[in-house]
């Protein structure tokens, strides 16, 4: 005679544990709303900076991060890489409005496994979160097509602009001088010194080919302006 199935092989599922990080308290609601509606899937907690989220995903374990990339005070890229120093192998999404094909590979390189615009929509972001959470990567079709062309070395045109061979510090900085954020402000903001600000503008100025510091801010502002339009 065979044995009865438990209860929980006949219906209930371990629901997997999601961790979100996001500096925009409805966008955070709405992402618990949509979580919890889910059979598979419970909230473990929620964050609004990176020093929060450090502390919070260590003491709670969760299976995944959802993160935002654009967090006050540190940058996703650099929370990615606390959360895996301190969580090695924890599957890390990234949900953001910033375009892919200029960050996703960034933050994959810093050992995030997946990369999803937030314009994308609730149903292709549940997806993306269960295709990470079986251990793939999830990306769009644009920026798999980019991963699939480095693996068969046909890497030029996807390192047709500068911009990629900034370091994540340098991009940072980068980005803050499109702000229109100044040196002592920038220095406050990562926590590094004033003359370490100054070595990275100065990289910034030859890696991008510029003659001088005002061409640089002219060049960041433009080009973040065009990364808000987008």
């Amino acid at each position: 005679m065979k044995k009865p199935r438990s209860s929980t092989a006949r219906g209930s599922q371990v629901r997997r544990r999601v961790f979100l990080v996001d500096d925009h308290p409805m966008m955070r609601a709405g992402l618990v709303s949509l979580i919890r509606s889910q059979s598979d899937l419970e909230v473990a907690g929620e964050a609004s900076d990176a020093p929060s989220a450090v502390q919070s995903v260590t003491a709670l374990r969760p299976d995944l991060v959802v993160t935002d990339l654009t967090l006050p005070g540190r940058s996703g890229v650099e929370l990615i890489k606390d959360l895996l120093a301190q969580s090695p192998g924890l599957p890390i999404l990234v949900l953001s409005m910033h375009d892919e094909m200029v960050y996703a590979e960034r933050v994959l390189r810093a050992g995030a496994r997946g990369y999803l615009m937030k314009e994308a929509g609730g149903e292709r972001l549940l997806a993306a979160i269960r295709e990470v959470l079986s251990g793939r990567v999830s990306v769009g079709p644009r920026m798999a097509a980019v991963l699939l062309d480095s693996l068969s070395g046909a890497r030029a045109r996807s390192r047709t602009s500068p911009i990629a061979g900034l370091s994540d510090r340098e991009f940072e900085v980068f980005q803050r001088i499109g702000q229109g954020i100044a040196p002592r402000e920038i220095a406050a903001e990562m926590g590094i010194s004033l003359k370490t600000v100054d070595v990275h503008r100065a990289n910034l100025k030859r890696k991008l080919r510029l003659a001088h510091m005002s061409d640089l801010v002219r060049y960041a502002v433009r080009w973040m302006g065009g990364q808000n339009a987008g």
